[in-house]
């Protein structure tokens, strides 16, 4: 791997530190003109010199990295559809454009628009929804075969292809994109992609056999009190991050253990869910986020689905005792999130803090990734529901928090993933109703805004649909991929 902008020491922390660029992912995903090495005692020469500029300096020596145009927006009178499935081409980026911290990929792919000019692991999949809507194939296949391509190169599917997501993952959806790809292909296509499928599981399995009474958690594994293992979320690094180096050295003047929070940030980033009062105990209080404390009941949920891909997938291949094997491992998942984040008190799944021995006490859509797999039982199905309407419905959709914070993974905004899993899971358990009303409201702000802006938005304000969604670490973008792919597969699954 060639070296990084964010290897260049003190030159790096500077131009993140004072705010060179409004955005820190910037600097990291510029193009050297000449080689790093240059630049560094170019640097070092220079920066004691009176009237040095570092601003100057900069983009003397960088060229910024191309976005996504903000200023494409849609002909006035466009059908929203239409415009959908324009940005396809607009959102598609070519193997290979030479970024410096940009990883290379064999084929074709689609990037969430904005600051956003890589594929994003869990994205993808949503995205994915809508390309088979729109019959194209070829670029599922492409998407498909890039991260198993990623997979086979790592050992895991990273964040995205950068060098500085390296060290972490995303939710575990590339079992649910194999399986999408075979819906319209062939079913033994599950055989096909075995060996991604069972190197993913053992990333997230990794360290399994070192777990013990007196370590209770390795890597993303976690001892439960009963001898089972469950999931969370971690990182392999404590440092800040280079795109948001500043936003995570400034938090961290907060606190001692600043190599903790470091981890725990980078693992919120690993559950998409970047950032949220989920992660934190005080909601309001950022530094108090303890992200590889908590099993999530999502990612549990996700692996139990990898497990039984995988049992299905040997299945094809007629390796019996392979199949009992990951589907006995299912199985245990399955009792294990029953046990630690089902609560019949309160009608929900929760998060479970393994650390604290007890359950979170946020209400999050979370909960919906049970019914979406088909884990939970019709009782628990029709308990979530209720908690859906009571709680979290509004008239642009479904609020992603009951907490109200300036996180963007929070109240008052909702998001195109999280909206699919809960209006299908409500389907699988036949609240139609529910799930049409929800759909419906949701479709309808996107439109909203779209007929006021001419673009489709990362997330939306659903609780007051006049305003626009905030909060996080940078401006809310447009493109945008997952929000065209599910707006996509809702359409047509409203028309059947």
């Amino acid at each position: 791997m060639q070296e990084d902008i964010f290897s260049l020491g003190e030159l790096f922390e500077q131009v993140q530190i004072q705010n060179i660029f409004s955005d820190g992912k910037t600097f990291v995903d510029c193009t050297p003109r000449p080689e790093l090495s240059f630049i560094h005692q170019r640097y070092e020469e220079q920066k004691h010199e009176a009237g040095f500029k570092l601003s100057t300096f900069v983009h003397e020596h960088f060229i910024l990295p191309k976005t996504y145009s903000t200023k494409y927006v849609s002909v006035k009178g466009r059908p929203i559809v239409e415009h959908i499935e324009m940005l396809w081409n607009e959102l598609t980026r070519q193997p290979e454009e030479g970024e410096t911290s940009l990883i290379p990929l064999p084929h074709p792919y689609i990037v969430p628009g904005g600051r956003f000019r890589e594929i994003f692991y869990w994205d993808s999949y949503f995205t994915m929804l809508g390309l088979k809507v729109s019959k194209r194939i070829d670029m599922m296949q492409n998407m498909v075969d890039n991260f198993s391509y990623l997979i086979d190169k790592f050992g895991y599917m990273p964040n995205g292809n950068r060098t500085y997501f390296l060290g972490r993952s995303q939710p575990p959806f590339y079992a649910s994109m194999v399986k999408l790809l075979s819906k319209v292909k062939s079913k033994i296509i599950l055989v096909d992609y075995l060996p991604q499928l069972e190197k993913e599981y053992n990333f997230w399995m990794k360290g399994v056999g070192q777990l013990n009474a007196k370590n209770i958690s390795v890597n993303r594994v976690a001892l439960m009190p009963d001898g089972s293992i469950l999931n969370h979320y971690w990182d392999e690094f404590d440092t800040p991050r280079p795109e948001s180096y500043k936003e995570d050295v400034e938090l961290a003047k907060q606190i001692t253990d600043e190599k903790k929070l470091y981890r725990n940030i980078r693992a919120a980033c690993e559950s998409g869910w970047d950032f949220s009062s989920r992660w934190f105990k005080n909601d309001k209080d950022f530094s108090t986020i303890h992200t590889t404390e908590i099993i999530p009941v999502d990612l549990n949920c996700l692996l139990f689905n990898l497990e039984q891909t995988i049992a299905e997938a040997y299945q094809l291949a007629n390796n019996k005792s392979s199949s009992e094997k990951y589907q006995t491992a299912a199985n245990k998942r399955k009792q294990a999130i029953e046990k630690y984040c089902w609560n019949k008190k309160k009608g929900s799944y929760f998060d479970y803090d393994y650390v604290a021995g007890k359950q979170k006490q946020s209400l999050t859509l979370a909960a919906t990734f049970p019914l979406f797999f088909k884990i939970a039982t019709n009782e628990q199905a029709e308990s979530v529901a209720k908690i859906l309407q009571e709680h979290f419905l509004y008239p642009g959709g479904l609020q992603t928090t009951t907490v109200t914070t300036p996180q963007q993974w929070d109240s008052p905004n909702g998001w195109a993933p999280l909206h699919w899993i809960a209006i299908q899971g409500l389907v699988n358990y036949r609240f139609d109703e529910l799930a049409k009303d929800i759909a419906q409201r949701w479709m309808s702000i996107n439109e909203k805004v779209y007929n006021n802006t001419g673009k489709m938005m990362e997330k939306y304000n659903v609780v007051t649909t006049n305003l626009e969604a905030g909060g996080g670490e940078y401006l809310s973008q447009d493109g945008f991929g997952w929000t065209n792919g599910v707006y996509l597969a809702l359409n047509i699954w409203l028309r059947e």
